[in-house]
């Protein structure tokens, strides 16, 4: 007789690694399915950004009532109106790991919320937005979502400064993940220094993979030849590396001085997982990444398939060194890829922006 298959996903938490979910919708919320989740499949998170909520306003019938009834409030601007759908929503998921946060003392159960993409080139006004919407959303495991632009980096020291729990996105190379890292051991130091508490302060760092391999494996096809053989494989190398990098700066003195006064050192996570190439793996972006102390957040079929099909075991630290030679390959053929992570966060911000800008028409 087959014995049926466990749940693969459980095993990840096992391993260390949490998985959150690449999604939010009030049919998610309503229909019990985001419940189900974090009770079958031990989801410890959930992410949202502008796409995400332009999906689920424009597809979701359980917005309309209260949709209409924001409209008809003249003094309400189409950002107020979408900011209370999506405050609405985070409260609810919040509301749903509530418990899972409180069990693990705040490592476990955070919902982010992303400040506008319009905001991305002024600090200021990014931390602004992040401390108002904290404060309207008034849940103690909420992150702000802050992207790593140059702005962006100025923002998530003050942000830290400040006491607030960011989830840094739009992070493309290995230079995104020193520049934000340095930038929150910044953030959190001067906090530490006026006399705050870091303890309740948490922080992910969103580094993007798939949209990686799409745009060096286009550069590899133009070049041919033997670089064809490095196809696929960068975006994994890149992640390796950052996590090898990750470990060595926690053993400094100066994170060892911080971690000493309370702080929780800053998780990789990894964004943008769905396989694009269909001749990879659908599972490639998580089954190769799984290692203690980071995060995985995973779109709807990502996290279907891996249940259904992944293999869990740790990863993460496997063969470093083909992950700095495929680097090093790459780059050997004149693929710059600090400047190409530069690239993939413009169009990254654009795509946001645009999908920004498509909420404000819908809640108009």
């Amino acid at each position: 007789m087959n014995m049926p298959r466990l749940n693969p996903l459980l095993r990840l938490h096992a391993l260390g690694q949490r998985i959150w979910l690449d999604n939010l919708s009030r049919t998610l919320l309503r229909e019990g399915t985001l419940q189900a989740l974090i009770r079958d499949d031990r989801i410890a998170g959930v992410t949202s950004n502008p796409s995400i909520f332009f999906k689920a306003i424009s597809e979701s019938p359980h917005y309309r009532d209260e949709l209409q009834r924001l409209r008809a409030d003249p003094a309400l601007s189409a950002e107020q109106r979408y900011e209370a759908l999506a405050i609405a929503d985070i409260q609810g998921a919040c509301d749903l790991l509530a418990p899972l946060h409180r069990s693990t003392h705040g490592d476990d159960g955070y919902v982010s919320l992303e400040v506008s993409p319009a905001l991305a080139h002024d600090a200021e006004a990014t931390v602004s937005a992040g401390l108002r919407l904290k404060a309207a959303v008034a849940r103690d495991n909420l992150m702000i979502k802050v992207p790593a632009t140059a702005a962006g980096l100025q923002a998530i020291e003050t942000l830290a400064a400040r006491g607030c729990s960011v989830n840094v996105t739009l992070m493309f190379s290995l230079r995104h993940v020193r520049d934000v890292h340095a930038a929150w051991l910044r953030g959190i130091s001067a906090l530490v220094a006026a006399g705050g508490d870091p303890r309740p302060v948490r922080s992910v760092a969103s580094v993007f993979l798939s949209r990686v391999d799409t745009m060096i494996d286009r550069q590899l096809e133009s070049i041919g030849g033997n670089a064809l053989a490095l196809r696929g494989k960068t975006a994994v190398a890149m992640a390796r590396s950052a996590y090898a990098e990750d470990r060595e700066r926690r053993t400094q003195p100066a994170h060892a001085a911080l971690v000493a006064r309370g702080m929780h050192p800053q998780r990789l996570l990894w964004a943008s997982t769905g396989t694009k190439n269909p001749a990879y793996s659908d599972v490639m972006y998580v089954e190769s990444l799984i290692g203690p102390d980071t995060v995985n957040t995973l779109p709807d079929a990502t996290l279907a398939a891996f249940r259904d099909h992944g293999r869990a075991e740790e990863t993460l630290t496997q063969d470093l060194d083909a992950a700095r030679a495929q680097l090093a390959a790459v780059r050997g053929l004149g693929i710059d890829l600090d400047a190409a992570g530069e690239q993939l966060q413009a169009e990254g911000l654009k795509q946001f922006s645009d999908a920004f800008e498509q909420l404000l028409k819908l809640t108009a």
